[in-house]
């Protein structure tokens, strides 16, 4: 079988190891598949030594993310989790495993319901829902650890679609700092209007409301076209010189 590896464990200026998530968290889902998963623990419990995990990842296959959140929750080095692009999604939950979760000024987390493909009666469609929704409260439990907040409010997060800027993340206790601080002013100093949380529902309004057709504006009245070209009288002339 073949290891779907979409990780690179290397050793940083420091000596700490660095584990990077760049793109798709398993491409193809390793629910069965027991290389891929045992590799990757295989790779990370191969070393000891604090481990800083740098994501930036629009998210993937949730049973994989659940299980690399175990893996660095049960890992016995300090893990520290830095968001540099986004943290969508499936990576948004491995990025709750980390004791310390610091994000780029701009980078961006987004978290929402699981997703998936069901074909077949209305059991066997009433069974995926029962699934999705378990997954979910799965998914909730990781982002409860992390950030403290109620489970009702986490759960219309995910139906929102929510993305979340730096500063919203460590509002809300999904993140706990900003990385490269020296140039970046403290959380508290940071205007209101910097922090940014949107949804699906307000993308696809903005969406609707630029392709809605709208009334053309009132054209301004212009001047009479002045005739242009040559007078009839002329040319009537000179065909008459031409015919003689």
């Amino acid at each position: 079988m073949k290891t779907d590896k979409f990780w690179n464990f290397s050793k940083g200026e420091d000596g700490d190891r660095v584990l990077r998530f760049d793109g798709v968290i398993a491409k193809d889902s390793w629910w069965g598949n027991e290389i891929t998963p045992a590799v990757f623990r295989a790779e990370l419990f191969a070393n000891d030594g604090d481990v800083t995990v740098w994501i930036n990842s629009p998210g993937g296959d949730c049973v994989a993310a659940s299980q690399i959140y175990s893996m660095l929750k049960e890992y016995k080095g300090s893990v520290t989790v830095k968001i540099d692009g986004i943290a969508a999604s499936a990576a948004s939950v491995i990025s709750m495993a980390g004791a310390k979760v610091l994000m780029s000024p701009t980078a961006l987390m987004m978290v929402h319901n699981p997703l998936t493909v069901a074909i077949g009666d209305s059991v066997e469609i009433q069974k995926a829902m029962d699934m999705l929704a378990e997954v979910k409260e799965s998914i909730i439990n990781a982002y409860q650890i992390k950030s403290g907040q109620e489970r009702k409010k986490l759960s219309n997060l995910m139906d929102a679609e929510t993305w979340l800027s730096a500063h919203t993340a460590i509002e809300m206790g999904f993140a706990d700092g900003i990385l490269d601080e020296k140039q970046t002013a403290p959380v508290a100093e940071i205007p209101d209007a910097v922090a940014y949380t949107f949804s699906r529902r307000a993308v696809t309004n903005s969406l609707l409301d630029k392709i809605m057709p709208k009334a053309a504006p009132q054209a301004e009245p212009q001047e009479p076209l002045k005739p242009q070209g040559i007078p009839v009288e002329s040319l009537t002339q000179r065909l008459n010189l031409i015919l003689h």
